[in-house]
């Protein structure tokens, strides 16, 4: 995937026109791709997807995908028919199913295959949260039983949050693409985001992609904030 940037926006807004519009004036170079969750899938359905395939940005969909085996196989055939560039899966829907997932397009062209990423524990949440759901250890060390487990079963790579990208690295090097929302850039708020990085600091941390949403939509003008991250991006590889 060469891309101009290793920023994906967040069109998490219900419009298609509005998301269509916002898509335009960030097509130019001043994104790498666009991520599409599932406030905007609900809204516009595979229609909507295909609309925004077709401004030809890479797409990143974001919806999660957790069912049994067979669900989640046809689901992911519909998305490569849907020309999108990447999809996420959830770990804890096991191995059964992530094997299902990768099974279900190994027999596509590359061009034509979107990378499979396993999502393990959302950037909204911390280790308190696990253990209210009842996951004992820590967030990283869940973070990494299940990227051992996306690695057995054949996924491209990972979404994690900026604070797990170290290890992550330093368990599989360079075999996983890191795919990291939960990026701030200086002197944004945090939001409902608790694991953050500014976007310098998770490029030089190893991330490969950065999704950025709220930094780049809710500005006065979202194309000069995708700028002004990508010269901040492109200063700390530089100063690396």
């Amino acid at each position: 995937m060469i891309m101009t940037s290793p920023v994906f926006c967040a069109i998490d807004r219900p419009d298609l026109s509005g998301a269509l519009l916002l898509a335009r004036a960030l097509n130019n170079q001043a994104v790498g791709g666009l991520k599409l969750g599932l406030e905007f899938v609900t809204a516009n359905g595979p229609a909507g997807v295909r609309s925004v395939v077709d401004l030809g940005l890479p797409v990143f969909l974001d919806l999660k995908f957790h069912d049994i085996p067979n669900t989640v196989a046809g689901a992911v055939k519909v998305a490569a028919d849907l020309g999108v560039t990447m999809l996420t899966l959830h770990l804890q829907g096991g191995p059964a199913m992530l094997w299902a997932a990768a099974d279900a397009i190994k027999d596509l062209p590359r061009s034509q295959r979107p990378l499979l990423l396993g999502v393990s524990v959302l950037t909204s949440m911390d280790d308190k949260d696990l253990a209210a759901v009842g996951v004992e250890g820590s967030t990283e060390q869940q973070v990494l039983r299940l990227a051992m487990l996306a690695r057995k079963t054949g996924l491209d790579g990972m979404v994690c949050s900026p604070r797990e990208i170290k290890p992550l690295r330093q368990t599989f090097g360079d075999k996983m693409k890191l795919v990291v929302p939960g990026i701030r850039p200086t002197g944004c708020a945090a939001g409902d985001q608790k694991r953050t990085l500014t976007p310098g600091e998770a490029i030089k941390a190893g991330a490969d992609y950065l999704v950025i949403g709220r930094p780049i939509t809710a500005a006065g003008s979202p194309r000069a904030a995708a700028l002004a991250i990508k010269d901040e991006i492109e200063a700390a590889r530089l100063a690396a």
